[in-house]
């Protein structure tokens, strides 16, 4: 992950200063990140069971307590990625990991454009007029950069196949 080559220095700043106003409602954003990801993909929803319960309805989902402890986790690997823009390789095997978990719960690669495309509206809405195009095009090369790696994850074959 060439963190250096991938983000300008300005870019790593309105990255840290768009976060920065996020920081302190975590749930409450990731909320908005999942809805509209349901919105855009309903197909989603059956990937997300605990102790064997199907949710009967995004909102259901939603509200459930192991959801929000994901969606808090899902903001947690925001963070650290925002946290280590000078150096996201250090994050590099960790992605990786994320993305064998996910590939092993049945997430299909297609699905982390529609993640993205969730994460930029979330931006949006929570931003307002300070999601400028420049901050989009930010978050969408470290959302790649991020991608990129957890993709890592489908790719690498367990030893011996």
């Amino acid at each position: 992950m060439e963190s250096g080559m991938l983000l300008s220095g300005g870019q790593r700043a309105l990255i840290r200063e768009s976060w920065q106003r996020l920081s302190g409602s975590p749930v409450q954003h990731g909320l908005i990140l999942f809805t509209r990801l349901f919105d855009l993909d309903p197909d989603l929803l059956p990937l997300f069971q605990y102790n064997c319960k199907q949710f009967a309805s995004p909102q259901e989902c939603l509200s459930a307590p192991e959801f929000l402890d994901h969606i808090r986790k899902v903001m947690l690997v925001i963070d650290a990625a925002v946290s280590h823009l000078e150096n996201l390789s250090c994050l590099e095997e960790y992605l990786c990991n994320l993305g064998k978990k996910h590939q092993a719960v049945g997430v299909k690669v297609e699905s982390f454009s529609t993640v993205g495309e969730s994460l930029l509206y979330m931006l949006e809405k929570c931003l307002g007029t300070a999601f400028s195009p420049d901050v989009r095009e930010a978050w969408s090369k470290l959302y790649g950069a991020v991608v990129k790696a957890m993709r890592r994850g489908w790719e690498t074959l367990p030893e011996g196949d």
